[in-house]
């Protein structure tokens, strides 16, 4: 287990949930008095529970640390001490040589074999999924029957703030129906105010019983609802930066000498994962018109029963369009790190290999017939 002293970064984790972050310290601080909470954790070991968890882009000298490359790891990050994150903090990945060790000395499990064994079990299938948002992890999660307090999903508050004015316009034409325009702006706040928080309370129940949901139901639709705001604002948000990402990488040139084989897969491989980008986006936004077309059934037909059949039947669609999301966040993410605004692109052929095989897990690319 490595000792991560980067007084930086550990800092500024401090309070974030976000699609490469997952602070179960902060959240646990924050719902710290709340029994129900308390009972149903996120890990089964405490360390591990107010530990960081990070999608990390692997630095050269981590490579080795797993039996295949890879260029994303997830990092657990475990604060020396909580209320001061500069201390720095322990670490280690899931899946790299020595894993199961390594969890055992973090977690302190003193001999409980089902709680390592469940621990296990969710930091695997953390690392199976390309990023950390809050509805594809909850959903993949549920899928193999992991089910923590949902206090862990919430979005950030940075994340509600920045997606506040986005969501308005959104929800602006179901207050524009349902409220005076003397009211309207008063309204649409107070509505997007209670979406965007993880407590559904009394400012929704007219929504509740327009759709004819008992308490349960609508809990669980809200939090459909939240999550289609967010992919369709998180896809507004991150489009220009993947478009410009995509140009630079079909620009991109190798630079030395480089085999013929090389150049062959090279060419191949690049072609599969621009257009299978491009198919991920169009088929992010067709599960994204289902949502548009049951919400226009709400306002324009007055059909509350199309939109309540949406919102229970909408988190089966997370698991599919978390993953494309993530997939694209992730090439846009990474190429701007490798290759910031005003630096020179350079890049030999192995490297750009190596990327264009991490680019490649998350569309589908025919590598065969690449190699």
């Amino acid at each position: 287990m490595s000792t991560d002293r980067t007084f930086r970064s550990l800092t500024a984790l401090k309070g974030a949930s976000t699609s490469r972050v997952l602070n179960l310290l902060a959240i646990g601080q924050l719902h710290a008095e709340d029994q129900a909470f308390l009972q149903n954790p996120f890990f089964q070991s405490v360390i591990l529970n107010n530990a960081i968890v990070v999608k990390h882009r692997l630095r050269a000298d981590e490579m080795d640390l797993f039996l295949v490359p890879r260029a994303i790891g997830t990092k657990i990050i475990m604060p020396f001490e909580r209320d001061d994150l500069r201390s720095g903090g322990k670490s280690f990945m899931v899946g790299q040589r020595g894993f199961e060790e390594l969890l055992v000395e973090a977690g302190n499990y003193n001999g409980n074999r089902d709680h390592m064994d469940r621990d296990m079990k969710v930091l695997e299938l953390i690392d199976r999924i390309p990023s950390l948002d809050p509805f594809l992890l909850r959903e993949h999660l549920r899928c193999h029957e992991i089910t923590p307090n949902t206090h862990y999903f919430e979005i950030s508050d940075a994340d509600q703030r920045r997606m506040f004015g986005f969501a308005s316009e959104q929800i602006r034409r179901l207050t524009d129906m349902a409220s005076g325009s003397g009211s309207r702006m008063h309204a649409t706040s107070r509505m997007v105010t209670a979406l965007l928080s993880s407590e559904v309370d009394e400012k929704l129940e007219p929504l509740r019983k327009t759709l004819q949901l008992d308490d349960n139901e609508f809990r669980e639709g809200v939090f459909s609802w939240r999550g289609f705001l967010y992919y369709k604002w998180s896809l507004l948000e991150f489009w220009p930066a993947l478009i410009k990402a995509l140009r630079e990488l079909k620009a991109l040139t190798p630079s030395g000498a480089v085999e013929p084989d090389m150049r062959v897969y090279i060419d191949v491989t690049r072609n599969n994962i621009i257009r299978g980008a491009r198919q991920v986006s169009e088929d992010i936004r067709k599960t994204l018109a289902i949502y548009d077309c049951a919400y226009d059934a709400l306002i324009e037909d007055h059909d509350a029963r199309k939109f309540r059949e949406f919102l229970l039947n909408a988190p089966a669609l997370f698991l599919e369009i978390g993953e494309k999301m993530g997939a694209l966040s992730h090439l846009t993410s990474f190429w701007q790190y490798r290759f910031p605004v005003g630096a020179p692109r350079l890049v030999d052929a192995e490297e750009m290999s190596m990327i264009l095989q991490d680019f490649s897990k998350g569309f589908t690319v025919d590598t065969r017939l690449a190699a």
